[in-house]
């Protein structure tokens, strides 16, 4: 006979309550706040162009920094999966260093190390490339704030890859490339779609790591973030709100995206 464990209506209570608390009522307070003028207000502050250009560079540059961290975040799940090599193990630690720096402290160290007073920013400049305060910093500091995401979606699944599956292509003459792509590619497939999604809407919304190293020149390398922030240091909080909900509303469209590719993984 199957037990069904009732919990108490104290504990679901607080659980509810928890969720409203953190979740539900900021999130409701943000639109309300952008409403509050009424629909003409709203439409006038998204149609800012420096709000709309922000809102525009922050989209771009957030999806380069989801391809980028697609393409290498699935080479190294892949190396860490396949390969044994001196200080593997401390490489799959430092993987979530990201996770654990406050996100001010990586934008430091792309500072640091590609500002213009220092050893990389110096031989940068001689070349003509800008780094620092220009539209590549703000990638790397998304990328660096991102980068776990697509390697910790990518791994269980390749643990969870039959060997049996390769054999048995290899078995039926395919090639290395055709097994990749035939067999593996297609089982890594939701952890790389589903990890860029999330690396695309944690880039849309970082401010720590992107405004120490942003020129903030509008139309070039002003992000949402620091253009929200920079709203609300003018007191014009409508005006902050009403682009929070365009990365909100955003946010919540790729959640759903990523909820039903990984539904359909498990449905497989």
């Amino acid at each position: 006979m199957n037990t069904v464990i009732r919990h108490p209506w104290g504990f679901r209570t607080t659980v509810l309550l928890y969720f409203v608390l953190l979740v539900i009522l900021p999130v409701t307070g943000v639109y309300f706040n952008a409403f509050t003028l009424g629909w003409h207000t709203l439409l006038e502050n998204l149609s800012d162009p420096i709000a709309w250009k922000a809102v525009l560079l922050t989209v771009k540059l957030a999806a380069i920094a989801a391809l980028i961290n697609v393409l290498i975040g699935t080479i190294i799940a892949w190396t860490l999966n396949r390969y044994d090599f001196p200080g593997k193990t401390l490489m799959n630690s430092l993987i979530d260093l990201p996770f654990a720096l406050p996100t001010a402290v990586g934008g430091l160290m792309i500072l640091l190390l590609l500002g213009p007073n220092s050893l990389l920013g110096t031989a940068a400049g001689r070349w003509g490339l800008e780094i620092v305060f220009h539209q590549p910093a703000i990638v790397l500091a998304m990328v660096f704030v991102t980068f776990p995401f697509v390697i910790r979606a990518v791994q269980p699944l390749l643990e969870e890859i039959d060997p049996s599956a390769e054999e048995a292509s290899y078995t039926l003459g395919a090639s290395r490339g055709v097994t990749f792509w035939k067999v593996i590619l297609p089982s890594m497939a939701p952890g790389m779609i589903s990890g860029g999604m999330l690396a695309f809407s944690r880039a849309l919304a970082e401010f720590g790591a992107v405004v120490l190293v942003a020129g903030n020149i509008p139309g070039r390398t002003l992000v949402a973030s620091v253009y929200i922030f920079g709203e609300v240091e003018s007191d014009n909080t409508v005006g902050a709100a009403s682009v929070s909900i365009l990365l909100l509303t955003l946010s919540f469209l790729i959640l759903w995206g990523i909820n039903t590719v990984q539904s359909r993984g498990r449905s497989r």
